[in-house]
């Protein structure tokens, strides 16, 4: 898959399929009309186009009100649109001056003279433009001034996959793995640089990896103790592990870290990136006496959590 970040250094001959949007989380929904967007692209024998915004559009149009947290960064999300098969992935910079293009500047400037579109897939209730006000019956009148072809994906269609990144996001702030897994199809995924700590975890036998959460607009699941993988940079192989969200509250003074303990492993890995996939939440943060109860605590949470992580 080829990611495309210069717009204007980009051209084309060859004919052009697309599909455009956030698609924060690439669920299950937008999985559907990114085979719908390669089956087109074969028809007209072109390549399968994904037009897509850096920051999300509603972090630039609405600061002031916004507390959207995205289900994944751009790094992770162009991880996993590099396993759906499409061709090219388009990434333009979001900024109220490129909000502010009328509809029929936005068809012409870009869909059509710098991206070579002959068939565009929509949503059904896709607008677009300034305001959004590009209306489908717009966008028709649009496609026969420059000769491209429109394919909608119904409410039917869409409504068969009862998935949407608000759902994912609500299930995640409840600390609902289970579900927004089933919704993405996948494990639900944090990924950052690991940080020294207090290593506090080395003195009751649970050393642990505090993950830097670079991006502050990243989703992070509910505070509480779930059941990943773990996979490091170079090294394929994921380890199974415990990772707790939160601070702790049996340790004083601890802040609010993300920190997993990584099963049958030794080694000092501070600086390296490190990639975690949530399988299930095993329970919510408690208080417990002293250090002993802790650590008898998180010995019963390896033990379920070896018996959740099968593979």
């Amino acid at each position: 898959m080829k990611i495309i970040r210069d717009l204007e250094k980009y051209s084309t001959d060859v004919p052009v399929a697309l599909t455009q949007g956030t698609f924060d989380g690439v669920h299950l929904g937008h999985q559907r009309i990114l085979q719908q967007l390669i089956s087109a692209a074969k028809r007209i024998n072109g390549k399968s186009v994904l037009l897509t915004f850096t920051p999300h559009p509603r972090l630039v149009l609405y600061p002031e009100f916004s507390e959207l947290k995205l289900i994944h960064t751009m790094d992770e999300k162009l991880e996993i649109l590099s396993r759906t098969g499409i061709d090219e992935v388009v990434i333009i910079p979001f900024t109220k001056e490129f909000s502010r293009q009328t509809a029929s500047q936005f068809v012409k400037n870009i869909l059509v003279d710098k991206l070579n579109v002959k068939q565009l897939i929509v949503g059904y209730d896709h607008r677009f433009g300034k305001n959004r006000e590009g209306s489908k019956e717009e966008l028709e009148k649009l496609s026969s001034v420059y000769g491209f072809g429109i394919e909608e994906i119904t409410a039917q269609h869409m409504n068969e996959v009862t998935v949407s990144s608000t759902k994912i996001r609500k299930a995640l702030d409840e600390g609902d793995i289970s579900t927004a897994n089933l919704y993405l199809g996948r494990p639900f995924t944090l990924s950052g640089t690991v940080m020294a700590g207090k290593k506090l975890g080395r003195k009751i036998g649970f050393p642990t990896a505090n993950v830097d959460i670079e991006n502050q607009n990243k989703l992070v699941p509910r505070n509480g103790v779930y059941a990943v993988y773990v996979t490091l940079h170079g090294n394929p192989a994921p380890y199974k592990g415990m990772l707790n969200i939160g601070n702790v509250p049996s340790i004083p003074d601890k802040d609010w870290t993300v920190e997993v303990h990584i099963f049958d492993f030794d080694r000092e890995i501070y600086g390296e990136r490190i990639h975690i996939d949530f399988i299930q939440r095993l329970r919510s943060e408690q208080k417990f006496e002293n250090l002993d109860d802790l650590s008898t605590q998180l010995s019963r949470d390896k033990i379920v959590a070896q018996e959740l992580l099968v593979n």
